[in-house]
């Protein structure tokens, strides 16, 4: 398939990490509109939504040249989640986000996609700084937050007043 943004292609032993893709919209509606983790925070959307939701993370590779990557199963090719950054136009910093599947959880795969996207991020795009926006209940989220050496800072997002500001250690910490 057809790489739909300018995304590069980022692997770790179990991971490829890519741009979207036009067959990546039907698990990500799924997710988005029925996934448990989803419904259990309330953020269930719609497919119509999911699917402006999809078209928006591809607008946003284009307009600040990172985005989610696509996680994919080196050994299957099964996209199970997204990883990424992410900048809207009223957040006050670059989030380090990741989304899983149902069934993908519990497997490290958040953790080892976002140490590679973080890595990426500094390298190659001199982003020195991460925060990541988890909601107070999502304790598989900030677990995965503490594995990445992020500390909440006791803060609420401005942009989201459920979520704590979780902060990432800098490349010198």
């Amino acid at each position: 398939m057809q790489n739909l943004s300018n995304a590069p292609t980022l692997t770790t032993s179990r991971l490829i990490l890519r741009g979207p893709e036009r067959d990546d919209l039907p698990p990500f509606t799924r997710f988005m509109t029925s996934a448990p983790s989803m419904q259990a925070q309330g953020e269930t959307v719609t497919a119509q939504q999911a699917w402006f939701g999809f078209l928006t993370g591809v607008g946003h590779w284009h307009w600040h040249g990172f985005g989610f990557f696509t996680v994919v199963l080196r050994q299957t090719g099964d996209p199970v989640g997204r990883v990424g950054l992410i900048k809207h136009s009223d957040w006050p910093d670059v989030e380090l986000a990741w989304h899983l599947f149902e069934g993908a959880e519990g497997q490290g795969i958040a953790t080892e996609a976002a140490i590679m996207v973080r890595t990426w991020a500094r390298e190659d795009l001199g982003i020195k700084r991460l925060f990541s926006y988890i909601d107070c209940g999502n304790t598989r989220s900030q677990a995965v937050a503490r594995r990445l050496g992020a500390v909440t800072d006791g803060t609420r997002a401005s942009h989201e007043p459920e979520a704590e500001v979780w902060v990432h250690p800098s490349e010198d910490e």
